[in-house]
């Protein structure tokens, strides 16, 4: 079965490098082992990642036992849908490729929301 973005075509890939989504394959897709619901491909910026961080999820720090090298500002990485709209609310969302936004962000963002900030 293909693998459906939030725009109903195929989905592109989001990084190789880093080598980003949940089963590192690079996609943004879903299984249903994937509570967090890792569907969105943004391209981090230096707001977003302190934000994450705040929140308790560091995504610069190295982590060589789970091979994540951490993250940099221009970095492409699929984010957790839930994580991604609370830093939109909190207006620090990062932009969206919407090609390599898996359509299962759609039961937690609006579309709307996703081509607002999509990477132009």
């Amino acid at each position: 079965m293909e693998k459906k973005n939030v725009l109903g075509t195929a989905l592109k890939v989001c990084s190789l490098e880093p080598l980003t989504g949940y089963f590192r394959n690079g996609e943004c897709d879903h299984c249903q082992s994937d509570t967090g619901n890792h569907t969105v491909c943004a391209e981090v910026n230096e707001e977003f990642l302190s934000f994450s961080k705040a929140q308790g999820n560091d995504l610069t720090t190295p982590r060589p036992e789970y091979n994540f090298l951490g993250l940099q500002a221009g970095d492409r990485w699929c984010l957790c849908a839930n994580r991604w709209l609370e830093a939109a609310e909190a207006g620090c969302a990062p932009p969206v490729i919407l090609e390599s936004t898996h359509e299962k962000a759609l039961e937690v963002i609006t579309l709307s929301d996703l081509q607002y900030h999509s990477l132009r």
